[in-house]
C-alpha cells in the first residue's frame, strides 16, 4: 500500500459525526460549529492580533471551510460509496461492499443498499445455477432418446414394444421435468393462490396412492390414516405435496420395498393440526442432508447430489413441496425413522370445529 492508498484510508476514516443519528441533526451542528469558530476566530484575530476585521473574517472563512470539507466528506461518503457500487452494476461487475459506520439516514440506506446488492448477487448465483441445473437435467433424457430414435431410424433395433416403451419412458420423463420447471417458475412468480376447504384426509390420499401404485407398482404402499380427519387445505396442491412425496419414497424404495402414508391428529400442538408421515424403506438421507434435502436441485452434499441424479430424481420434488406446505401455513421437515429409510413428516392446520369459528 503506497503513502496515497495509506492517506486515502485515512481520510475516509475521519468522520467525526457518525454517532449523531439524524442527518438534520448532523447539518445543525455544522451550522452551529461554523458560527461559532466564524465569531471566534474573527474576535481573536481583531481583539488579541489586532487584525484588521475584514483579514480575521477571511482567516475565519478558510477554517470554517476546511471543517465543513472534513465533516462534509464523513456525512457524504456513504453516497459516494453507493454512486460507485451502482455504477459497478451497471456495468455487470458485482459491486463493492460499502463501510460505514453512520447512525443517519444515509447510513441506513447504505445498510439498505449493502442487503439488496447481496440479495441481487445471490439471486444472479442462482440464475445462473438455474441454468445450469435445467441443462443438465434435460440433457440426459434427450440425450438417451436421440440414442433410441436414431437406432431405430438406422435399422439397429427393431421398432418393437420394448423399444418404444423406452421412447415413451424418455418423453414421460422430459414432460415431467418440463411440469416441475413450471410449477417452480409459479412458485417463484407467486402466480398460485391457495383455495382452502375442509378435506378429508382418506379421500385426499386415496387417488394419490392409486396413482403412485400405477406408475411404480415394485413396491408395497400401505396407507394408515386415522378415521374423521380433516384438513383445512388447498386439495390440488396438497395432492401435488403427497404425490412429489410418495413417488419419491417409492422411487428410493424399489422392487420390493414398502412405503408407509400415516396420518394422525397433533396432540401436544399449541393450535389444532394434523401429521401426515411418509416412509419408506429405501437407503435413506444422511442426518447432515436433512434440511438441503428440500433445496432445489439437490443442494446438499456431493454423495446426495450424485445419487439423485443416478435415480433420476430432479431434487425439485421436494422444493415444490416444501413451498406448497409453508404457503399453508404449515411444515415440513425429515426425522428420525424406525431402522434404515426415510420419514418425511408434514404438519397441516386442521379443519377447525364449530366451537372454534
Amino acid at each position: 500500500m503506497t503513502a496515497m492508498d495509506r492517506l486515502a484510508l485515512w481520510w475516509d476514516r475521519v468522520r467525526p459525526l457518525d454517532p449523531v443519528p439524524s442527518i438534520k441533526m448532523k447539518f445543525a451542528l455544522l451550522v452551529a460549529v461554523n458560527l461559532v469558530l466564524t465569531a471566534g476566530v474573527t474576535w481573536f484575530a481583531v481583539v488579541e492580533l489586532h487584525w484588521r476585521t475584514r483579514y480575521g473574517m477571511i482567516v475565519a472563512s478558510l477554517i470554517v471551510l476546511a471543517v465543513s470539507q472534513v465533516v462534509g466528506h464523513g456525512m457524504t461518503l456513504p453516497l459516494r460509496q453507493m454512486t460507485a457500487a451502482v455504477r459497478e452494476l451497471a456495468a455487470g461487475r458485482p459491486a463493492p461492499p460499502l463501510q460505514t459506520n453512520s447512525r443517519d439516514e444515509v447510513g441506513e440506506l447504505a445498510r439498505a443498499f449493502t442487503v439488496m446488492t447481496a440479495q441481487l448477487a445471490a439471486v444472479d448465483q442462482q440464475r445462473r445455477q438455474l441454468l445450469a441445473d435445467v441443462g443438465h437435467e434435460l440433457r440426459t433424457p434427450v440425450a438417451a432418446l436421440r440414442a433410441q430414435v436414431e437406432n431405430l431410424v438406422d435399422g439397429v433395433r427393431a421398432p418393437d414394444e420394448p423399444a418404444l416403451g423406452e421412447v415413451l419412458a424418455q418423453v414421460e420423463r422430459l414432460g415431467d421435468l418440463l411440469t416441475q420447471f413450471l410449477h417452480l417458475a409459479s412458485t417463484d412468480g407467486g402466480a398460485q393462490t391457495l383455495q382452502r376447504r375442509p378435506v378429508d384426509l382418506q379421500e385426499l390420499i386415496a387417488p394419490v396412492v392409486t396413482e403412485i401404485r400405477t406408475a411404480r407398482p415394485g413396491p408395497s404402499i400401505t396407507v394408515d390414516v386415522s378415521p374423521g380427519l380433516v384438513a383445512d387445505v388447498d386439495p390440488a396442491r396438497m395432492s401435488q405435496v403427497l404425490t412429489n412425496l410418495l413417488d419419491n419414497a417409492a422411487r428410493h424404495a424399489g422392487d420390493g420395498g414398502k412405503v408407509t402414508v400415516s396420518a394422525r391428529a397433533l396432540t401436544s400442538s399449541t393450535r389444532a393440526g394434523l401429521a401426515l408421515e411418509v416412509t419408506d424403506n429405501g437407503p435413506g438421507i444422511p442426518r447432515e442432508d436433512w434440511q438441503s434435502v428440500f433445496e432445489r436441485f439437490g443442494s446438499g452434499s456431493p454423495t446426495a447430489q450424485v445419487t439423485s441424479r443416478l435415480d433420476g430424481g430432479t431434487g425439485l420434488g421436494l422444493a415444490i413441496a416444501r413451498w406448497a406446505v409453508v404457503l399453508h401455513g404449515g411444515r415440513i421437515a425429515v426425522v428420525p425413522a424406525e431402522g434404515d429409510g426415510c420419514r418425511i413428516r408434514v404438519e397441516i392446520p386442521a379443519c377447525p370445529g364449530p366451537e372454534e369459528f
